[in-house]
């Protein structure tokens, strides 16, 4: 299983009001692969990705990034760690490309500006 990249075992977050949003979550993503996260309104989609990427904590499970550990305690030590995520539409700044949106906070810099060709590379 070397070509897994990010893999989620079991991962669980119930909230201290007891709503379960996620439950024994199982999830792995090989190289080259694209996947798509649907469901309802309330289906634990943004409950899952914030725990990714650090915004949340999961109440149980495992997430390994290439074989080792991922703790992630904020989104900071998402972004050290590879992971980037991009918003649901109203969290996007609107004027700006996607290049500009995935690497909004890391941005590549050339001197002052942007390096809008190394900002692409991000999107690819």
């Amino acid at each position: 299983m070397h070509d897994v990249v990010l893999e989620l075992k079991q991962i669980t977050k119930v909230y201290d009001n007891g709503i379960v949003a996620n439950r024994d979550v199982d999830f792995s993503l090989r190289i080259g692969e694209i996947h798509a996260l649907v469901g309802e309104n309330g289906a634990g989609k943004t409950t899952l990705m914030k725990i990714l990427f650090g915004m949340e904590r999961p109440s149980s499970g495992t997430m390994l990034l290439h074989g080792n550990e991922l703790d992630l305690y904020s989104s900071k030590d998402a972004i050290a760690s590879g992971i980037g995520m991009v918003h649901q539409h109203f969290m996007l700044v609107d004027s700006f490309t996607v290049a500009q949106n995935v690497t909004l906070g890391i941005e590549p810099r050339r001197g002052f500006l942007t390096d809008l060709g190394k900002a692409a590379q991000f999107t690819k």
